[in-house]
């Protein structure tokens, strides 16, 4: 296997010069990283379009239920009750 040290030093000092003839003051990130900003906010807003319909259809109504007895109590979540309410 060839001694990587060599070719890191190699491209090292053809990218260095790359480097410094960059102004730092005058970066910007275009219209390349405009396009993608701009399709993240658009993929943004149809996930949060499409999360709000889907909310919409939700039923937060809480069913009754009849037991053996005949009396009418409310369904209990299906989330177990071993776990100690959070304490603030």
């Amino acid at each position: 296997m060839p001694d990587m040290s060599a070719s890191v030093s190699l491209a090292m000092t053809h990218l260095v010069p790359l480097a410094k003839e960059v102004d730092e003051n005058k970066v910007t990130p275009g219209v390349l990283g405009f396009i993608v900003f701009a399709a993240m906010a658009l993929a943004v807003w149809g996930l949060m379009k499409s999360m709000s319909k889907h909310m919409g259809k939700v039923d937060f109504k809480e069913s009754t239920t009849t037991d053996a007895s005949g009396e009418t109590a409310a369904a209990t979540p299906a989330t177990s009750e071993k776990t100690s309410p959070a304490k603030g």
